[in-house]
């Protein structure tokens, strides 16, 4: 995939809702420390909201990565309340599923990124199989478990629908439907 990477800043962005985002409890450690849900793949219009909430209660974001799978555009740098954020971007290096933020302290905050096109229920269990403490799957794994329970969830819910609507299961290879051929009087 193609990387476009927007080395201009501007100073006035469209103030964006605040970042939908779930952080594990405490310090357990895992692979993930939380999960992200963006309304866009904007990196320019989400991240200021993400940065600000997390400036608050976790300490001034001073950089972030992502892998470009997902975002049709990088910028180098975004302007947040106060301060710049620093974006980079790995290909082959980093979960595309995931974003790592970089504080002052040198802290480091690996986070699950959700689709934003993401159904509201799907994305509620997998930001709280984000942050469940001492979580051993990795951010691309979640996606894939979640994507496999919907498509079962989706399978289960035509067949309902095939038998409640009368429909069934068609004969088995090699076996005539209706009466035999003699009783047919041919």
């Amino acid at each position: 995939m193609a990387v476009t990477t927007d080395r201009t800043t501007t100073e006035e962005h469209a103030s964006s809702p605040p970042a939908r985002l779930s952080l594990t409890p405490g310090t357990a450690p895992g692979l993930l420390d939380g999960a992200w849900w963006p309304r866009s793949r904007d990196l320019s219009r989400e991240l200021p909201a993400l940065a600000a909430r997390l400036d608050q209660s976790w300490g001034r974001v001073t950089r972030v990565t992502v892998n470009p799978a997902f975002w049709p555009m990088i910028p180098r740098k975004v302007p947040v309340t106060g301060h710049t954020v620093h974006v980079g971007w790995f290909t082959n290096e980093q979960d595309p599923h995931k974003l790592l933020v970089f504080s002052y302290s040198a802290d480091r905050l690996d986070l699950l990124i959700i689709p934003p096109e993401t159904d509201p229920a799907a994305a509620a269990r997998l930001m709280s199989a984000a942050t469940d403490p001492g979580g051993l799957l990795t951010a691309s794994r979640l996606m894939e478990d979640e994507r496999a329970a919907d498509d079962a969830t989706e399978s289960r819910d035509r067949e309902e629908e095939w038998e409640t609507e009368g429909g069934t299961a068609p004969p088995p290879a090699g076996n005539p439907t209706g009466p035999p051929r003699s009783a047919r009087g041919v």
